[in-house]
Protein backbone atom coordinates (compact mmCIF):
# COMPACT_ATOMS: atom_id res chain seq x y z
CA UNK A 1 0.00 0.00 0.00
CA UNK A 2 1.47 3.49 -0.68
CA UNK A 3 1.16 6.65 1.53
CA UNK A 4 0.54 10.01 0.55
CA UNK A 5 3.72 11.64 -0.54
CA UNK A 6 3.95 13.94 -3.67
CA UNK A 7 0.36 13.82 -4.61
CA UNK A 8 0.01 10.05 -4.12
CA UNK A 9 -3.26 8.53 -3.26
CA UNK A 10 -3.12 5.83 -0.75
CA UNK A 11 -4.56 2.47 -2.50
CA UNK A 12 -4.95 -1.20 -2.13
CA UNK A 13 -5.77 -3.40 -5.56
CA UNK A 14 -9.34 -5.23 -5.10
CA UNK A 15 -9.03 -8.95 -5.02
CA UNK A 16 -12.20 -9.44 -6.84
CA UNK A 17 -12.45 -6.85 -9.72
CA UNK A 18 -8.20 -5.88 -9.61
CA UNK A 19 -9.36 -1.93 -9.50
CA UNK A 20 -7.44 0.23 -6.72
CA UNK A 21 -9.51 0.98 -3.78
CA UNK A 22 -8.80 3.07 -0.63
CA UNK A 23 -7.22 1.40 2.10
CA UNK A 24 -10.09 -0.26 4.92
CA UNK A 25 -11.40 2.19 7.96
CA UNK A 26 -13.39 2.01 10.62
CA UNK A 27 -16.39 2.65 9.46
CA UNK A 28 -17.75 3.44 12.97
CA UNK A 29 -18.86 7.51 13.09
CA UNK A 30 -16.90 10.04 15.60
CA UNK A 31 -18.66 11.01 18.29
CA UNK A 32 -20.34 14.77 17.68
CA UNK A 33 -18.22 17.81 19.67
CA UNK A 34 -19.60 18.99 22.88
CA UNK A 35 -20.05 22.45 24.80
CA UNK A 36 -17.22 21.80 26.87
CA UNK A 37 -14.52 23.93 27.77
CA UNK A 38 -10.87 23.60 26.08
CA UNK A 39 -8.27 25.46 28.27
CA UNK A 40 -4.80 26.01 27.31
CA UNK A 41 -1.85 27.95 28.65
CA UNK A 42 -2.58 31.49 26.70
CA UNK A 43 -6.54 30.96 25.93
CA UNK A 44 -9.57 29.25 27.08
CA UNK A 45 -12.72 28.17 24.77
CA UNK A 46 -15.56 28.52 26.51
CA UNK A 47 -19.26 27.45 24.75
CA UNK A 48 -21.09 30.43 23.90
CA UNK A 49 -22.60 32.14 26.53
CA UNK A 50 -24.95 35.21 26.29
CA UNK A 51 -25.02 36.26 29.57
CA UNK A 52 -21.03 36.05 30.28
CA UNK A 53 -19.71 37.15 27.32
CA UNK A 54 -22.35 39.52 25.05
CA UNK A 55 -20.28 42.82 26.91
CA UNK A 56 -16.98 42.04 26.16
CA UNK A 57 -17.75 40.03 22.75
CA UNK A 58 -19.68 42.75 21.38
CA UNK A 59 -16.60 45.21 22.54
CA UNK A 60 -14.30 42.76 20.65
CA UNK A 61 -16.51 43.15 17.80
CA UNK A 62 -16.49 46.79 17.71
CA UNK A 63 -13.18 48.42 17.00
CA UNK A 64 -12.57 51.21 14.84
CA UNK A 65 -11.57 48.78 11.65
CA UNK A 66 -14.89 46.61 12.57
CA UNK A 67 -15.41 46.63 8.70
CA UNK A 68 -12.47 45.70 7.56
CA UNK A 69 -12.49 42.93 10.34
CA UNK A 70 -15.76 41.44 9.47
CA UNK A 71 -15.06 42.14 5.64
CA UNK A 72 -15.40 38.23 4.56
CA UNK A 73 -17.45 37.18 6.89
CA UNK A 74 -21.04 36.09 6.34
CA UNK A 75 -22.04 38.76 8.82
CA UNK A 76 -21.64 42.35 9.33
CA UNK A 77 -20.24 43.48 12.97
CA UNK A 78 -22.86 44.42 15.29
CA UNK A 79 -24.61 47.73 15.34
CA UNK A 80 -25.58 47.59 18.49
CA UNK A 81 -25.93 45.57 21.90
CA UNK A 82 -29.88 44.36 19.93
CA UNK A 83 -27.94 42.76 16.82
CA UNK A 84 -25.49 41.26 19.26
CA UNK A 85 -28.16 39.78 21.61
CA UNK A 86 -29.81 38.51 18.07
CA UNK A 87 -26.36 36.66 16.94
CA UNK A 88 -25.73 35.57 20.42
CA UNK A 89 -28.97 33.78 20.80
CA UNK A 90 -28.73 32.06 17.29
CA UNK A 91 -25.38 30.93 18.33
CA UNK A 92 -26.56 29.58 21.79
CA UNK A 93 -29.01 27.27 20.39
CA UNK A 94 -26.81 25.94 16.97
CA UNK A 95 -25.47 22.46 17.22
CA UNK A 96 -23.78 23.20 14.22
CA UNK A 97 -21.95 25.48 14.01
CA UNK A 98 -21.05 24.74 17.36
CA UNK A 99 -20.03 28.08 18.51
CA UNK A 100 -16.87 28.96 21.33
CA UNK A 101 -15.93 32.22 22.87
CA UNK A 102 -11.95 32.86 23.21
CA UNK A 103 -10.68 33.86 26.41
CA UNK A 104 -7.41 35.94 26.90
CA UNK A 105 -5.78 34.01 30.06
CA UNK A 106 -4.01 37.01 30.59
CA UNK A 107 -7.79 39.50 31.25
CA UNK A 108 -10.04 36.81 31.33
CA UNK A 109 -11.77 38.86 28.74
CA UNK A 110 -13.71 37.26 26.07
CA UNK A 111 -11.67 38.94 22.95
CA UNK A 112 -13.80 36.37 19.73
CA UNK A 113 -14.93 33.67 19.06
CA UNK A 114 -14.72 30.52 16.47
CA UNK A 115 -16.64 27.34 15.88
CA UNK A 116 -16.80 23.83 14.85
CA UNK A 117 -19.19 23.55 11.68
CA UNK A 118 -19.98 21.20 8.77
CA UNK A 119 -19.77 18.57 11.26
CA UNK A 120 -19.96 15.01 9.38
CA UNK A 121 -19.38 12.31 12.34
CA UNK A 122 -20.01 9.64 10.01
CA UNK A 123 -16.97 10.52 7.52
CA UNK A 124 -14.99 11.94 10.62
CA UNK A 125 -14.49 15.25 8.69
CA UNK A 126 -15.38 18.24 10.46
CA UNK A 127 -14.57 22.43 9.83
CA UNK A 128 -13.56 25.69 11.67
CA UNK A 129 -15.17 28.08 10.72
CA UNK A 130 -17.10 31.86 11.43
CA UNK A 131 -13.66 32.54 13.26
CA UNK A 132 -13.81 36.09 14.10
CA UNK A 133 -10.40 37.10 16.63
CA UNK A 134 -10.19 40.27 17.90
CA UNK A 135 -7.33 43.15 17.65
CA UNK A 136 -6.00 41.73 21.26
CA UNK A 137 -5.85 38.42 20.09
CA UNK A 138 -5.23 38.22 16.25
CA UNK A 139 -1.53 37.37 15.34
CA UNK A 140 -0.61 36.25 18.79
CA UNK A 141 -0.81 33.15 21.24
CA UNK A 142 -4.06 33.47 22.10
CA UNK A 143 -5.24 32.70 18.65
CA UNK A 144 -2.94 30.59 17.86
CA UNK A 145 -3.30 28.32 20.43
CA UNK A 146 -7.34 28.91 19.96
CA UNK A 147 -6.90 27.15 16.63
CA UNK A 148 -4.42 24.37 18.55
CA UNK A 149 -7.03 23.41 21.20
CA UNK A 150 -9.76 22.83 18.46
CA UNK A 151 -7.20 20.56 16.58
CA UNK A 152 -5.94 18.77 19.28
CA UNK A 153 -9.58 18.10 20.09
CA UNK A 154 -10.91 17.15 17.05
CA UNK A 155 -8.30 14.60 16.35
CA UNK A 156 -6.77 13.24 20.12
CA UNK A 157 -10.37 13.54 22.06
CA UNK A 158 -12.69 12.89 19.10
CA UNK A 159 -11.00 10.86 16.66
CA UNK A 160 -11.71 12.76 13.43
CA UNK A 161 -9.74 11.76 10.14
CA UNK A 162 -9.91 15.29 8.28
CA UNK A 163 -10.07 19.15 10.24
CA UNK A 164 -10.87 21.77 7.42
CA UNK A 165 -10.81 25.40 6.64
CA UNK A 166 -12.10 27.24 4.01
CA UNK A 167 -12.22 30.83 3.11
CA UNK A 168 -13.09 34.04 0.45
CA UNK A 169 -10.57 33.07 -2.11
CA UNK A 170 -9.66 36.80 -1.86
CA UNK A 171 -8.86 36.76 1.60
CA UNK A 172 -5.31 36.68 1.37
CA UNK A 173 -4.57 36.98 5.57
CA UNK A 174 -6.81 33.99 6.13
CA UNK A 175 -4.92 31.84 3.47
CA UNK A 176 -1.75 32.76 4.88
CA UNK A 177 -3.01 32.05 8.30
CA UNK A 178 -4.06 28.44 6.96
CA UNK A 179 -0.87 27.44 5.67
CA UNK A 180 1.10 29.14 9.01
CA UNK A 181 -1.41 26.50 11.03
CA UNK A 182 -0.31 23.56 8.89
CA UNK A 183 -2.96 23.43 6.81
CA UNK A 184 -2.35 22.41 3.31
CA UNK A 185 -4.36 23.87 0.19
CA UNK A 186 -6.00 21.22 -1.89
CA UNK A 187 -7.96 23.53 -4.07
CA UNK A 188 -9.82 26.62 -5.58
CA UNK A 189 -13.79 26.27 -6.13
CA UNK A 190 -15.02 28.94 -8.50
CA UNK A 191 -18.63 30.88 -7.72
CA UNK A 192 -19.14 28.64 -4.59
CA UNK A 193 -21.14 30.65 -2.82
CA UNK A 194 -22.84 34.14 -2.83
CA UNK A 195 -21.71 36.41 0.19
CA UNK A 196 -23.21 39.72 1.17
CA UNK A 197 -24.67 40.40 -2.32
CA UNK A 198 -21.01 39.39 -4.26
CA UNK A 199 -19.69 36.19 -5.33
CA UNK A 200 -17.40 34.32 -3.63
CA UNK A 201 -14.76 31.69 -4.69
CA UNK A 202 -13.46 29.59 -1.89
CA UNK A 203 -10.46 28.15 -0.97
CA UNK A 204 -10.06 25.03 0.90
CA UNK A 205 -7.44 23.54 3.38
CA UNK A 206 -7.16 20.76 5.47
CA UNK A 207 -5.37 18.74 7.50
CA UNK A 208 -5.70 14.92 8.31
CA UNK A 209 -4.86 12.31 10.64
CA UNK A 210 -1.71 11.17 9.25
CA UNK A 211 -0.37 14.59 9.50
CA UNK A 212 -1.49 15.61 13.18
CA UNK A 213 1.12 14.32 15.36
CA UNK A 214 4.10 15.94 13.38
CA UNK A 215 1.91 19.13 13.75
CA UNK A 216 1.15 18.81 17.30
CA UNK A 217 4.56 18.62 17.93
CA UNK A 218 4.92 21.88 15.82
CA UNK A 219 2.55 23.57 17.43
CA UNK A 220 3.83 22.34 20.72
CA UNK A 221 7.59 23.81 20.34
CA UNK A 222 5.88 27.06 19.23
CA UNK A 223 4.01 27.57 22.02
CA UNK A 224 6.25 26.60 24.64
CA UNK A 225 7.20 30.02 26.69
CA UNK A 226 10.73 29.01 25.97
CA UNK A 227 10.08 29.46 22.44
CA UNK A 228 9.79 33.75 23.39
CA UNK A 229 12.32 35.91 23.92
CA UNK A 230 11.87 38.65 27.13
CA UNK A 231 9.97 41.00 24.79
CA UNK A 232 7.60 38.50 23.90
CA UNK A 233 9.25 37.98 20.18
CA UNK A 234 9.08 34.53 18.71
CA UNK A 235 12.46 32.99 18.39
CA UNK A 236 11.12 30.25 15.72
CA UNK A 237 8.16 30.83 13.76
CA UNK A 238 5.05 28.67 13.29
CA UNK A 239 5.47 28.42 10.00
CA UNK A 240 8.82 27.45 9.68
CA UNK A 241 7.61 24.37 12.06
CA UNK A 242 4.41 23.73 10.13
CA UNK A 243 6.10 23.39 6.99
CA UNK A 244 9.17 21.30 8.22
CA UNK A 245 6.80 19.03 10.10
CA UNK A 246 4.68 18.36 6.46
CA UNK A 247 8.01 17.77 4.44
CA UNK A 248 8.63 14.79 6.81
CA UNK A 249 5.58 13.16 5.55
CA UNK A 250 6.44 9.89 4.73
Amino acid sequence: MNSIHDGQIPQEIDAATGLPIGPHVDPAPAPRPERIVLDGQYCRLEPIDAKRHRDELYAASTPPDAARRFRYLFEEPPASLGDMDAWLAKAEASKDPLVFAVIDKRTGRCEGRQTLMRITPEHRCIETGSIYWGPAISRSAVSTEANFLFAKYVFDDLGYRRFEWKCDALNAPSRRAAERFGFTYEGHFRRAVIVKGRTRDTTWFAMVDDDWPKLKEAYETWLDPANFDGSGQQKTSLGELTRAALERRV
